[in-house]
């Protein structure tokens, strides 16, 4: 493999908004941020059964998942997303999720929690600036990315880190 195919492997992610959401708008800043940042972006859109994100990524062997939602039922259509790409011998990928993924007002670090719990690895609230999530990820990948000095006016924090 030359150096090229190995590192667009090796910065391979798939996105999507998970469930019966059709927030698109989202998904697509992040597939541009994602874009311009370096990495290969397999962009499944909005309205995605889990088991597509579970596809893609061995279809496409992505390091990692950009889940997303806005409806609020992110919860819900995340429970068992790690037990499918375990079962599918991918234990070691990355999962990511963000947005307005639980219903209701629930204390973000209730949200964490849950999220931590469905074996996500990162966790990020509405609002969130790109070059947070694209630092993360690129911290988590081993891989040189972006300037990662955050920019002024980043909003949210760094996503949590399932096991800290």
């Amino acid at each position: 493999m030359s150096d090229e195919t190995t590192e667009q492997v090796q910065k391979t992610v798939v996105i999507g908004v998970i469930g019966n959401d059709p927030h698109i708008i989202g998904n697509r800043l992040i597939h541009h941020a994602l874009t311009d940042a370096g990495f290969h972006v397999v962009n499944l859109g909005v309205q995605v059964p889990p088991e597509e994100f579970v596809s893609a990524a061995i279809e496409t062997d992505a390091r990692a998942v950009l889940v997303s939602s806005l409806s609020g039922f992110g919860e819900v259509f995340c429970r068992g997303l790690r037990e499918r790409f375990v079962e599918a011998g991918m234990e070691n990928i990355l999962l990511y999720v963000g947005g307005n993924i639980v219903m209701g007002r629930i204390e973000w670090s209730e949200t964490e929690r849950i999220f931590q719990d469905l074996g996500f690895d990162r966790i990020y609230p509405p609002h969130t600036r790109p070059p947070v999530f694209i630092d993360d990820l690129c911290h988590d990948l081993g891989i040189s990315g972006r300037d990662s000095s955050p920019e002024p006016d980043a909003i949210g924090k760094s996503g949590s880190v399932h096991g800290e």
